[in-house]
């Protein structure tokens, strides 16, 4: 796990300075704190920070240049495979200087140029430059788990795994780019390739890039995920099928040099992961947990507790308070480069620091929820599926993958979300599908009452226009796979940059062994009535793990997702100060996006906010950090 970034000139005449790529790599000293590199050779510079997690010694350090001196490589994540892979070079005649995954990942590319990626089984993002065709490619995973953000202007492109490491390139501005708040305030992310800066772009899941000397560029993608639903087979080989699966997953996730733990949040996804791993271990595993003093809705370690007790793990907790919120949010907010997606980032932030005195790799279970449909809003989607069907007859339809039979049982997963489906109920009933699940999702709603919208309407574009685009285009028949696979596409990249983030700042390496791309793939060709059976959550994945979690862990319907108790916090001090000091500052009056008057009285009021103020804090502490 590192950091990397580079320059490319397009005038061949036009040397890269070599103290501005320092400077570049040095806003990413969190990243890779083990070791240092850079090359430059003309107009190409490449530079790297390592984490050293697969062969600790010197042969490991990059960029790494291939035998014959054609190639670099600068390379950030981890090919599980590379022993296999390395295995596959060797009968074709490659020879090997070192042990790392690097290598590995070099020598197939010279082998099998862009193709190689179809064989890779990891996270990651790298740069490969070619010396003799003057050509740069950079490429990125097929989920988006590591990050690569590009700029081209003025004859120049750059490319680093953080935002903020293109800003040390000189003349190179932060501007926001109104497209992106437009979607921010809508989703609390960005749509596409879109940041929150202008024309800095991320380059999007399962796609490369090829940049050539004279400035022309190539882009395609080399994985798109495939929704054609398997309906030969049964549910039981499916079963078996993800169990497998699960277990070769986390096997090649266990390879590491360094020592190795696992969150376990006390959910099904985490419990799975941890549980699986410690069955592989000869000793116990450390597993990391957290939680918060404030009441049992924002505490569930005793089911992590569960957990760990039937695996026997090296157990450990954190109960994070309101004063260190306030002491590090301004710090998250500037490793994240944008605004967080959701206030969970906090808690994660915390787990991972104890998990960082503990280990250096630690396993996590992200994805399971956009993968096997653990959102509590797909449920309030298809109970309104479901009266549509009963009305129009066409409720015992094999398509429909609930009826009120068999959805009444799964209908207790929505206490508490009483609020959420008086919304969604208020308007548009029985509307397109692609309107309902927008109306589930937007949290615009609320945020937009207390933010000045005149210089955004400016502006044409339409977040719901590219929303709809993602989700009706080449959309599944199922309307669980429509919504799962918006979710896979857009949020889940958030999600993932949330867990990247939290993890290198603290200089840790986060696995999700969820998220191989075969489990991925089984998942969508899963025919919806075995994997999110009437309604129930997961229902496929609880299948599968029924023999290796405990069944206090199964039969869960209170999963909580790492709530933060902010409605409390905002009442009190030192939350209260922190939060009326920034969004009432001097800075965030002249910037005029918000309505200060309304910004005034909710505070006044003391409501229960929700994500509201959460959204309005990040943004203007955002605009503090990197536009002031």
């Amino acid at each position: 796990m590192c950091g990397i970034c580079g320059v490319l000139h397009f005038d061949p005449d036009q040397p890269v300075d070599l103290q501005t790529l320092i400077s570049m790599s040095e806003t990413m000293l969190h990243r890779g704190p083990d070791d240092f590199g850079t090359h430059t050779a003309g107009s190409i510079g490449m530079a790297h920070r390592r984490l050293s997690i697969i062969d600790l010694t010197s042969t490991g350090h990059q960029p790494m240049n291939s035998m014959d001196g054609r190639y670099w490589i600068v390379y950030n994540g981890e090919i599980y495979n590379y022993i296999e892979l390395k295995r596959y070079l060797i009968a074709k005649g490659y020879s090997f200087q070192s042990r790392s995954d690097t290598e590995v990942l070099l020598n197939l590319f010279i082998e099998e140029g862009k193709e190689c990626l179809q064989k890779l089984n990891g996270m990651f993002a790298f740069a490969i430059w070619d010396s003799i065709e003057k050509k740069l490619f950079i490429a990125r995973d097929r989920l988006g788990i590591k990050p690569m953000y590009w700029h081209y202007s003025n004859g120049t492109f750059l490319f680093a795994s953080e935002i903020k490491a293109l800003f040390q390139y000189p003349d190179l501005k932060a501007e926001v780019n109104l497209d992106g708040l437009q979607d921010y305030l809508s989703f609390q992310f960005c749509l596409g390739e879109k940041t929150m800066f202008k024309n800095i772009h991320s380059l999007s899941p399962g796609w490369w890039m090829e940049i050539s000397q004279d400035g022309t560029t190539q882009t395609g993608c080399y994985w798109e995920l495939n929704f054609q639903v398997d309906t030969i087979h049964s549910e039981e080989y499916f079963r078996q099928a993800l169990s497998d699966l699960l277990d070769d997953s986390i096997k090649l996730r266990l390879r590491s040099d360094v020592p190795l733990g696992s969150h376990l949040s006390g959910g099904l996804d985490s419990s799975v992961v941890a549980s699986l791993a410690a069955s592989h271990l000869d000793q116990p595993i450390h597993t990391f947990s957290g939680g918060f003093r404030e009441g049992n809705l924002f505490d569930e370690t005793k089911y992590a507790r569960i957990v760990a007790e039937h695996n026997h793990t090296i157990h450990h907790e954190i109960f994070p308070g309101a004063q260190e919120f306030v002491d590090l949010l301004p710090s998250i907010i500037y490793h994240m480069d944008e605004p967080a997606a959701g206030p969970g980032i906090f808690p994660q932030l915390m787990v991972a620091k104890m998990a960082k005195e503990n280990v250096t790799v630690v396993l996590g279970g992200q994805g399971g929820d956009e993968l096997f449909a653990g959102y509590v809003r797909y449920l309030i989607a298809y109970l309104e599926e479901c009266i549509r069907g009963g009305i129009e007859g066409t409720q015992e339809d094999p398509s429909y993958i609930v009826n009120f039979q068999t959805i009444l049982p799964n209908l207790p997963q929505l206490q508490g979300y009483q609020a959420l489906m008086r919304h969604f109920w208020e308007d548009g009933l029985f509307g397109p599908q692609e309107e309902r699940y927008f109306r589930l999702i937007d949290r615009g709603n609320s945020i937009r009452a207390f933010f000045n919208l005149d210089f955004i309407h400016k502006n044409s574009y339409s977040s719901f226009e590219e929303y709809r685009q993602i989700f009706t285009s080449n959309a599944p028949a199922s309307y669980i796979n429509k919504m799962t696979r918006f979710d896979i596409k857009t949020l889940l990249p958030a999600l993932l940059h949330v867990e990247d983030r939290t993890s290198m700042m603290v200089s840790l390496e986060s696995r999700v062994p969820l998220l191989d791309y075969r489990i991925v793939e089984l998942s969508a060709a899963i025919p919806p009535r075995y994997k999110y059976s009437g309604g129930q959550s997961k229902h496929i994945l609880r299948q599968a793990s029924s023999s290796i979690v405990p069944k206090q862990i199964l039969e869960r319907q209170d999963k909580m997702g790492f709530p933060v108790p902010l409605n409390i916090w905002y009442r009190e001090e030192p939350v209260r100060s922190f939060v009326r000091e920034t969004l009432l500052s001097s800075s965030a009056v002249q910037r005029g996006w918000f309505d200060r008057s309304a910004v005034q009285d909710a505070l006044d009021q003391e409501l229960p906010f929700g994500r509201t103020i959460w959204g309005l804090l990040c943004l203007e502490l955002w605009a503090k950090t990197f536009l002031d």
